[in-house]
């Protein structure tokens, strides 16, 4: 079995003149964390487009688990195992906790949605949505509404949301953004728990969270790759330092 599960090979994307990506390719492996780093209007999220599937390549190719995802769409992928939260939180905040993890649950289940029929008693709904909340230990927030949560817990109900979808890779959209030091530092130890069972592919601006949590990082400018390596070396690679890190 392969160690790869996510593989973006040659990626190109255009919008008129503008080349957004730029012959882009990237592993993500088992059991790691690998972020992926740069300035504002570096392409970072043309490319998470590209990867989740709102966005279609000009030219290259996704694959998942070695089969390729290029031409499907967000649900498809998502059924495959590619799981995703996002820079902008998608909760609906009226509900409670658990009622937001068990409609992800739903949606990737395929079924319509009963909210006129007993689904607190769904198994098939609570049991997945339950451990995706323990794992980010938010179990006792389950009936909490989401609209009582601090914005830290928000987070943490996101991640839980695509880890109730059994992803086989997951994708996190700067899930540091906002959150004070404490509120940083506990989802960073989080993370940290959750790579030997979901690899992670990581867009964050925070990079002491970067620099702790990540296995590889590649650093993205003018829609290139021009450096991947572990911390210490993007840390004193000259190139990297004068394009992002501010030297």
């Amino acid at each position: 079995m392969s160690d790869v599960v996510l593989t973006l090979n040659h990626l190109q994307k255009h919008f008129g003149a503008l080349q957004a990506t730029r012959d882009v390719s990237l592993e993500l492996k088992r059991g790691e964390i690998h972020a992926l780093i740069g300035p504002n209007g570096a392409g970072k999220s043309t490319l998470i487009g590209q990867i989740a599937g709102n966005l279609k390549p000009d030219a290259g190719s996704v694959h998942l688990a070695g089969q390729e995802i290029t031409a499907l769409s967000v649900a498809q992928r998502a059924r495959l195992g590619l799981g995703r939260s996002f820079q902008v939180s998608s909760l609906a905040e009226p509900l409670s906790v658990l009622r937001n993890v068990m409609i992800a649950v739903q949606a990737l289940q395929g079924h319509s949605f009963r909210f006129w029929k007993p689904v607190h008693r769904d198994e098939s709904l609570l049991a997945p949505a339950r451990e995706a909340l323990e794992r980010m230990q938010l179990s006792h927030r389950a009936d909490t509404p989401v609209s009582e949560l601090s914005h830290g817990e928000r987070r943490q109900v996101e991640v839980a949301c695509a880890l109730a979808l059994k992803p086989r890779a997951l994708l996190l959209d700067e899930p540091m953004a906002g959150l004070g030091p404490e509120g940083t530092a506990h989802l960073t130890d989080l993370l940290e728990t959750l790579k030997q069972e979901v690899p992670i592919l990581l867009i964050e601006h925070d990079m002491d969270a970067v620099f702790r949590l990540a296995d590889r990082i590649s650093v993205l400018v003018a829609g290139s790759v021009i450096a991947r390596g572990d911390s210490a070396e993007i840390r004193h690679n000259p190139d990297v330092r004068e394009a992002y890190l501010g030297d």
